[in-house]
């Protein structure tokens, strides 16, 4: 799973990189112009949204999944011949089509296999694919762009979006072969542990359903679910901001510091808050597993990285300006998890396929509007200040409201999901 949400978040952000390495120059994009291409790509993807991850709860996580990778795939590697930026504005939403449903269909996936008590540890594991992508495929993207230039004839940002869509397809068609649903179908697993799992799991979702008790019309119109999304809002904006423009904020340190850095350096310089993020976000989601405090395992990083992000342009060295930066995208790592465990704790059946969709759908509009308002406020202010003190306030804000939410609403009864699965199940 986390091999492929690499995949994939490299497909959605490599244009953040593609952009001032010679992209923007071939299309004749401005500031506003490249944050639209960006950002449109989640329009698509909003749309089909709740419906793919219906169509997975229904079909399957290994039929739809595979559709997926397959479909995004091609048109990721089509971007290679696009001519002008309305071709690219039109790839760009056909992608955020191709891809709609992935993410949430994962996040649903993990609660078929993973009970309550794990799940922030196991939605870790797999998110830490956002900074891997962005640690490891920065400094490959750059290295595709400045040494295969000229490959087939196509400029360097071409052959990277060419090289970074076909493993996509590939792992659709393996998906399709060794992907097993849940756990009652996994005939890998010895039958006791099979079993066991599948108790465990079933008396979460029976003991949900009788505390909560939330149907799929409910998931959809709850304010709860809403403030959720924009809870998830907040922390998703920092991270849009931070991918497509943080390029563009380093290419900008020449002019701003008199520094020299190579394409190569720049997308190692780039690599550094996500290499950060990876390693804290882990043993963060495991600490808030263990302390049941999900809330501020949530809030506190997600305030941290709204505070940091501003200041980032008004420090008087690279060194500090990354530093800030650093903090920001640790801060969004390690609330990214853990916000899963707090849907997920009320949220069962075909209504955690639909609010979990409704939240990230909401939740990643922030990806339009963080770089279409940081690229528009860029071309009217002629600065990127304006812009970080936005990401800043939407962080801030994102982060007080999951105060205000606290993890769970009140049960029915009254009583913990956690009590009454001890009751429904022998340890």
């Amino acid at each position: 799973m986390a091999l492929l949400y690499f995949v994939n978040y490299l497909d959605r952000t490599n244009i953040g990189f593609a952009g001032p390495n010679g992209m923007n120059d071939d299309l004749h994009l401005s500031g506003s112009m490249f944050g639209f291409a960006s950002g449109i790509f989640f329009l698509g993807y909003l749309l089909l949204e709740v419906p793919s991850n219906m169509a997975l709860h229904r079909f399957g996580a290994r039929r739809w999944i595979a559709r997926i990778l397959v479909t995004w795939g091609i048109v990721a590697a089509a971007i290679t011949f696009v001519p002008n930026a309305g071709t690219l504005y039109v790839l760009r939403f056909l992608l955020g089509i191709a891809e709609a449903g992935f993410f949430p269909g994962i996040v649903l996936y993990l609660t078929f296999w993973f009970p309550q008590r794990e799940r922030a540890r196991m939605t870790a594991l797999f998110m830490v694919a956002v900074p891997l992508s962005s640690a490891i495929g920065t400094p490959v993207s750059s290295l595709l762009i400045d040494h295969a230039h000229g490959w087939l004839g196509l400029d360097g940002w071409r052959v990277m979006f060419l090289l970074e869509g076909v493993p996509a397809i590939i792992l659709g068609v393996i998906t399709w072969f060794f992907l097993t649903d849940r756990p009652e179908n996994a005939t890998w697993l010895p039958a006791g542990e099979r079993d066991a799992l599948q108790r465990v799991l079933d008396a979460e979702e029976r003991c949900r359903r009788r505390a909560y008790q939330v149907s799929i019309l409910q998931s959809l119109t709850r304010p709860r679910v809403w403030a959720l999304a924009f809870v998830y809002f907040g922390i998703v904006y920092g991270l849009y901001a931070l991918d497509f423009f943080l390029p563009t904020i380093i290419a900008g340190f020449a002019d701003q510091y008199g520094t020299s850095y190579s394409i190569v350096q720049r997308g190692l310089i780039n690599a550094v808050p996500y290499v950060v993020g990876a390693l804290v976000m882990i043993p963060w989601a495991l600490h808030g597993d263990r302390t049941r405090v999900r809330v501020w395992h949530v809030a506190g990083p997600t305030i941290l990285g709204g505070v940091a992000i501003p200041i980032t342009l008004y420090l008087g060295s690279p060194f500090a300006a990354m530093v800030a930066v650093t903090i920001c995208a640790a801060g969004i790592m390690c609330a990214l998890p853990t916000f899963w465990a707090l849907p997920t704790n009320f949220l069962s059946g075909a209504a955690a396929a639909s609010g979990i969709a409704l939240i990230n759908s909401v939740g990643n509009s922030a990806g339009f509007f963080a770089p279409y308002f940081t690229g528009w406020l860029k071309d009217g202010t002629g600065t990127e200040k304006t812009g970080l003190w936005l990401v800043g306030v939407v962080m801030v804000l994102g982060g007080l409201l999951a105060v205000v939410l606290r993890a769970a609403p009140p049960a029915k009864d009254d009583t913990s999901t956690e009590a009454l699965i001890t009751k429904d199940v022998t340890p």
